[in-house]
């Protein structure tokens, strides 16, 4: 997951593969509840792993559940509709973030049954409308107090002294989820038949279709009379259906349909595993006005295959009250469209995780579209040629459905980058989403971005090389490292590193397996991290360097590493020879005597014994003869930044070299 405070997508080309989707976010949390609740032990297959799950699961530990995880296996102990005493004494405070699939379910089901409890979340959450459930709550006779605005969380939930014998009413026209809390939390109470009676038009009603679906899993059926009067049966309980299978996450796969329908052609179409066309999740419309835009899409019971038809892709107008968090992605859709899309019945995107009506229309206008924003509708009129597209650094608001569909403006024919701040925030639904999406799209190789870190042994470029690809979410490759397996390998192989041996050293390593896995370095499954940072390992590593052979055989396997969104690029010709295109190159360095301080250190710390006048001596040497190797010799390239940190710190060094890459990119400053 990148957890960096932004993350620039190079421009993309085409797609192609096969994507495999986390489990569906509103049927993750509903089940999880609902297997609390019941009677008996559930195990639920497939569970998201994301925020909003865990912060379900932190509650419902925190009232008592048994829960056993495993993966996105969980298997949940439940509670037969009785909540033992929470543990330890006063009030029981739950933290609940940022998820509205959990805090008004919970809120529900808590109210019902009674207690002493408060609930709290982010600041954004105590923005979030909570008023219109807690009001149909106290028609019932359940105690809830506000504990800061009227109308929003924090909640203090007490003891109830429940009235059911009218029916109980609440607004449909802001949220669905309101309806969706408590057509859960009723049939706990259910002494007698309940009758919950819907105010306005009710929204999103597809999400409401899940929650019936669901409750029949779990034994409660619920007569339903159009979308306006729903009637829970007396003497209701939630009983275990065993196991359940959830779902591939419906909205999760909007992006990746549309991103079919941009850019991946009848050859080479976008796979889509864990959710099909009968999916009971109202998001898997999205296919219907993805096809109406141009795209093809062909289904099983659980894939999804999706290409290019028509293009450019044709503009829609479409109500979109079935599909709201899916008609986010038809808003990045219709930059790719001819003529202006309008968006329709989308009031309910106010108050999601953000007032994602107002945040979309200022994100597509800095990409350069023309957008009118009115109360429930929006109107995109994309750029009107190549030229008139802008680079744009995208500001998230904290919303993940705003970082993964701006993700997909980095198709626009301008070739330009796209940045998104703050990528962590996927993870509330969707936290591999751009390893998901880098897997399966395509840039031409000179627009994916390379740092060269450059510079003579023990001149710290390893480790501010590994803070800068840190920094920026980049790949990392240690060139020096594949020299010392290489050494490493050929001595293991009993070949002895001098000319001799160079055309069969060439040839083993042209077959070495080698993986980079955080801060552990593998030869053929094999953890050689240790061995390959000796002195000795280091010195073996110079001399197979000074190979032309050699040098040849890595110097493809290098180049490989250039994948997206970007590579920084350690070495001692990384500028010079490998990457000579890279658009920022540095050269670091410092002096001997602070090289073999640095270095006396880490083999210090190591329990490696040396003096610093040999380090010394041996760092001289070192450089001496890898400057005047007649392959590559080690110097900065032309166009490299020269960068002495004799007297600076990584953080330092760090600061300044993001400073310089910044300098070159189109978005302005950090």
């Amino acid at each position: 997951m990148f957890s960096t405070a932004f993350l620039d997508v190079p421009p993309l080309t085409s797609a192609g593969g096969t994507v495999f989707l986390p489990g569906s976010k509103s049927i993750s949390n509903r089940v999880l509840l609902l297997s609390a609740l019941s009677q008996g032990s559930t195990t639920l297959h497939g569970l998201l792993e994301s925020d909003d799950t865990r912060v379900m699961l932190g509650a419902l530990r925190q009232l008592g559940c048994e829960v056993r995880q495993t993966g996105s296996t969980v298997e949940i102990d439940g509670l037969a509709g009785r909540l033992p005493h929470p543990k330890g004494e006063g009030t029981c405070s739950l933290f609940m973030g940022n998820a509205g699939t959990a805090i008004r379910p919970l809120t529900a089901a808590l109210a019902v049954l009674g207690g002493d409890f408060e609930l709290r979340g982010v600041a954004r959450m105590h923005e979030r409308p909570i008023g219109d459930l807690v009001d149909a709550l106290r028609q019932l006779g359940c105690q809830i107090d506000y504990l800061g605005q009227a109308g929003f969380p924090p909640l203090h939930i007490g003891h109830a002294t429940l009235k059911l014998d009218k029916p109980i009413r609440v607004r449909g026209d802001v949220s669905s989820q309101f309806l969706t809390s408590l057509l859960i939390a009723l049939p706990l109470v259910a002494q007698k038949s309940i009758v919950i009676e819907v105010l306005g038009e009710l929204i999103s009603r597809p999400y409401i279709q899940i929650t019936l679906k669901l409750l029949e899993r779990f034994g409660v059926v619920v007569k339903r009379e159009g979308w306006q009067r729903f009637t829970i049966a007396a003497d209701s309980q939630f009983k275990s259906p065993g196991a359940l299978q959830i779902e591939a996450d419906a909205s999760s796969a909007s992006y990746f349909i549309a991103l079919g329908t941009i850019a991946a052609d009848h050859r080479n179409k976008i796979r889509i595993e864990g959710v099909g066309a009968d999916s009971i999740q109202g998001d898997i419309r999205f296919i219907e006005a993805a096809q109406k835009m141009g795209a093809q899409v062909e289904s099983g019971s659980s894939w999804l295959e999706v290409s290019r038809g028509s293009w450019p892709l044709k503009a829609i107008d479409l109500d979109c009250n079935h599909i709201p968090d899916a008609a986010m992605t038809l808003a990045v859709l219709a930059l790719y469209a001819k003529g202006s899309s309008t968006l329709r019945n989308i009031a309910s995107w106010r108050v999601k995780e953000t007032d994602r009506l107002t945040a979309m229309a200022c994100e597509l206008r800095k990409l350069g579209a023309t957008v009118e924003e009115g109360a429930d509708f929006i109107r995109i009129t994309p750029p009107a040629s190549p030229d008139h597209w802008r680079a744009a650094s995208i500001h998230t608001y904290d919303d993940h459905r705003m970082a993964m569909c701006f993700a997909l403006a980095a198709f626009n024919p301008a070739g330009l980058p796209v940045r998104i701040e703050d990528p962590g925030c996927v993870a509330k639904t969707f936290p591999d989403y751009f390893e998901a999406l880098f897997s399966v799209v395509q840039a031409l190789p000179h627009a994916i971005p390379v740092i060269c870190m450059d510079g003579p042994s023990a001149s710290g470029k390893g480790t501010l090389a590994a803070a800068l690809a840190k920094a920026l979410g980049y790949h990392l490759l240690d060139s020096g490292s594949l020299y010392r397996i290489t050494a490493l390998a050929a001595v293991q192989a009993g070949l002895t590193l001098d000319s001799l041996q160079e055309q069969t050293i060439a040839a083993l390593a042209t077959k070495l397996k080698i993986e980079f896995d955080q801060n552990l370095v593998r030869l053929d499954g094999v953890d050689v991290t240790a061995a390959i940072r000796s002195e000795e390992a280091g010195m073996n590593a110079s001399k197979v360097a000074a190979m032309p052979q050699v040098r040849l055989a890595l110097l493809n396997l290098q180049r490989g590493f250039r994948q997206l969104p970007g590579l920084v690029a350690d070495g001692r010709d990384m500028g010079t020879v490998v990457f000579s295109d890279a658009p920022l190159k540095v050269f670091l360095t410092a002096s001997a005597e602070q090289r073999a301080q640095r270095r006396h250190k880490q083999l210090i710390s190591n329990g490696i014994s040396a003096t610093l006048p040999s380090l010394r001596a041996d760092l001289q040497a070192r450089d001496a003869r890898d400057s005047a190797r007649s392959v590559a010799p080690l110097k900065p390239a032309q166009d490299a930044k020269l960068l002495d940190n004799s007297d600076l710190s990584i953080e330092k060094s760090l600061a300044l070299v993001l400073h310089w890459w910044q300098g070159k990119q189109p978005f302005g400053a950090i």
